[in-house]
């Protein structure tokens, strides 16, 4: 996924400097992080809560969340989800939480995912994960005073 911080980077070296007087138009992230209209790469958001495990969905089984397609593993998860939506979607819209707290968008991993204060969060690997749980609370209020305004780009 294309990032503000990426994309700046990756041109550094391939603009003058005369383009960079001003910033680069990008175009806003959907509400919702997905891979061809997929959230959370397919995985049931609602099997984090009920099986402490990412758990993939399966395309029988799916409701439309912010414009993408969420896939559960049961009838019982997709009517879990479609009753109460906030309460087991992931926080920022599946984006990275911990590049949402330090103010750009990062596409996750599945399998890099926590519980905090019953809400859930992903993460773009394991690796930044352990740097998210450091200081989990810091990290959730500063992503909390940029969300939705990263989506921006």
């Amino acid at each position: 996924m294309l990032t503000r911080r990426s994309f700046l980077i990756a041109s550094a070296g391939a603009l003058p400097a005369a383009a960079f007087i001003a910033n680069p138009a990008l175009a806003a992230e959907p509400p919702v992080y997905n891979s061809g209209g997929i959230a959370i790469n397919g995985y049931d958001p609602v099997a984090y809560f009920t099986d402490g495990k990412p758990v993939e969905g399966v395309a029988e089984f799916t409701s439309l969340w912010d414009g993408a397609t969420v896939q559960f593993a049961s009838a019982e998860n997709k009517a879990m989800f479609d009753a109460e939506p906030s309460k087991y979607a992931p926080q920022y819209g599946g984006y990275c939480a911990y590049a949402v707290s330090k103010g750009y968008t990062a596409s996750t991993d599945p399998a890099a995912w926590s519980i905090y204060q019953d809400k859930l969060y992903l993460n773009y690997s394991k690796s930044v994960r352990a740097l998210w749980s450091v200081n989990k609370s810091g990290h959730v209020n500063s992503a909390n005073a940029n969300w939705p305004g990263v989506l921006d780009g």
